[in-house]
């Protein structure tokens, strides 16, 4: 863990050379293609990513595309990064306000939820992705794994910690449960984005509240947000189902 807060902050000198201005103009378009590749991916998948796709959309050359990547397998893995360090800033990060043990445990889902009820629109890469690249072997698979396991490392602390604080029943095996909490959120992309069965967010959330209550956790209502969440979630699916039917 970092000293203090200012460790975190990396202070990069501002250069005055024209290699310091371009090196910057070329972060600067690089993490323009990656912003573009990510909208792309997230509707077509990361196999549907080409260097010439991207050579449309930001309107530049495909070697001028080429030359920020090398690859389209290390566009696929920039692609990944970005998608993982977004999922950090809105589900995880956030999360860590809360107190330890339930709050927390709550916060993490509730978050993920929120996210999810977005993603209905647009497409979880985590869940694409595993789709495309479960029977393969390499560096985006192995990039896209890595990211799924690191999240399921914080979400099976957070059970572990409620298991410490006594909030759920000491026997209770953190990797099962969380299992179960994550075949909520599988259950979910399918039902809603698939089926588009009204009401899937809500079921996902009342889900969540049966796990806690099988494992021994006291009841908890669920924050606004999710609540809002859900109810817009309803919505928005009860009025795609009806337009379909139309």
């Amino acid at each position: 863990m970092p000293a203090s807060s200012e460790s975190l902050v990396t202070r990069i000198p501002r250069s005055r050379s024209g290699t310091g201005r371009a090196l910057q103009k070329g972060q600067q378009t690089k993490a323009a293609i990656v912003e573009a590749a990510l909208g792309l991916a997230t509707h077509i998948g990361l196999e549907g990513l080409s260097i010439g796709a991207l050579a449309d959309v930001t309107g530049m050359s495909k070697s001028g595309v080429f030359a920020h990547f090398g690859s389209r397998e290390e566009l696929q893995i920039s692609v990944i990064r970005e998608y993982h360090t977004r999922f950090e800033q809105e589900v995880f990060y956030p999360a860590m306000s809360a107190a330890r043990g339930l709050p927390r445990l709550h916060a993490l889902f509730d978050n993920w939820m929120k996210r999810t009820s977005i993603e209905i629109d647009s497409g979880c890469i985590y869940i694409s992705g595993a789709v495309e690249f479960d029977d393969r072997t390499g560096p985006v698979r192995d990039a896209l794994a890595s990211s799924v396991m690191t999240w399921h490392g914080a979400m099976r602390r957070a059970i572990e910690q409620c298991k410490e604080i006594g909030e759920i029943q000491a026997d209770v095996n953190a990797e099962q449960m969380l299992f179960e909490i994550h075949g909520l959120i599988l259950a979910l992309h399918y039902e809603a984005r698939f089926l588009r069965n009204p009401g899937s967010l809500s079921r996902a959330v009342t889900g969540f509240h049966n796990i806690l209550s099988r494992y021994g956790a006291p009841a908890m209502a669920a924050p606004a947000p999710v609540a809002r969440a859900a109810a817009a979630g309803r919505r928005k699916v009860s009025t795609q189902t009806t337009t379909s039917k139309e």
